[in-house]
């Protein structure tokens, strides 16, 4: 469905869920079906993460989509004039300002695809993702499966002690479990 006026276009999508529930596969998936489409797509992921590429947005499969590392959301919206599909991975190392930016890229027609926790390790809502949610057209939730009973698992449960908010880690320092093992495990 093409538009005459482009500003009628641009929309928020957000992609959450815990550590290994698939949000990057997602974003991934979604972001090549636009460029199958000839769309003009950029994609952008926080500086900090370094996990498994620089560059690159990689899924914990191993799927990889070029992207551009920034430091702050304002970056963003000086690199994406002139595009059609703004892909965000792990929006929820970004500061408050990520929700302005989204909205200013859609009000201008943009479609933006953000993936991010929407938890941190200790259960509680990280970073800007709650007011992407809340901004967005549509949010869609993905799930692990606990790693302890099998159960859908939304929450990232942290392996150590260390209760720094960001400590970037796979499976090594999280693993996905239920909101029955999570609390099992906070008393």
């Amino acid at each position: 469905m093409f538009l005459e006026n482009a500003s009628e276009k641009g929309w928020i999508e957000v992609i959450c869920g815990s550590m290994f529930s698939g949000k990057t596969e997602e974003l991934i998936r979604r972001l090549r079906r636009a460029e199958f489409a000839h769309l003009r797509v950029e994609i952008f992921k926080p500086r900090i993460d370094v996990r498994y590429s620089e560059e690159e947005v990689v899924s914990h499969d191993a799927s990889a989509i070029r992207s551009t590392p920034v430091d702050s959301p304002q970056n963003i919206l000086l690199m994406a004039s002139g595009v059609d599909v703004v892909g965000i991975d792990e929006a929820q190392f970004f500061d408050h300002s990520l929700v302005e930016v989204c909205r200013q890229l859609a009000d201008s027609g943009v479609r933006v695809i953000i993936a991010g926790l929407d938890m941190d390790f200790a259960g509680k809502p990280f970073g800007p993702m709650p007011q992407l949610m809340a901004t967005a057209e549509y949010v869609t939730k993905v799930h692990a499966i606990c790693v302890r009973c099998g159960n859908l698992a939304h929450h990232s449960h942290r392996l150590s002690d260390d209760d720094k908010l960001v400590m970037l880690g796979e499976k090594d320092a999280y693993e996905p479990i239920c909101r029955h093992c999570f609390a099992k495990l906070r008393h």
